[in-house]
């Protein structure tokens, strides 16, 4: 995918996403990340810690790799939190390049969460 293509179809995902939840402004990674591990969570809460915020950007990009194979799930703890572990090595140079290809899984992603609908 060229430069263009990406940022084209990410800023499409995040105004999408600032439509479906009638915000002001288009979320940025962080809360995209934030978005789609509450979704996996599967659980509403009132609030999230802040450690349970980077848990849920965790479970979030866990989520977007094992996709291609890069983690799987391991199981669900007490809490009903997911688990995954590393199954091969993660193919980016730098963050850049990590930003990038997180960008594309969530395009993905939230591409296929918007057909469902």
């Amino acid at each position: 995918m060229e430069a263009w293509e990406l940022d084209f179809h990410w800023l499409r995902v995040r105004h999408k996403l600032k439509d479906t939840f009638g915000r002001t402004e288009p979320p940025d990674m962080k809360t995209v990340l934030f978005l789609i591990g509450l979704q996996e969570l599967g659980q509403i809460r009132e609030e999230f810690t802040k450690e349970q915020k980077q848990d849920l950007m965790h479970i979030a990009t866990c989520v977007l790799l094992a996709r291609d194979g890069f983690y799987s799930f391991t199981g669900l703890d007490d809490e009903g939190w997911p688990h995954f572990e590393l199954t091969k090595k993660l193919p980016f140079k730098d963050m850049e390049d990590q930003e990038t290809f997180l960008k594309i899984k969530i395009i993905e992603y939230l591409d296929d969460q918007f057909e469902e609908e």
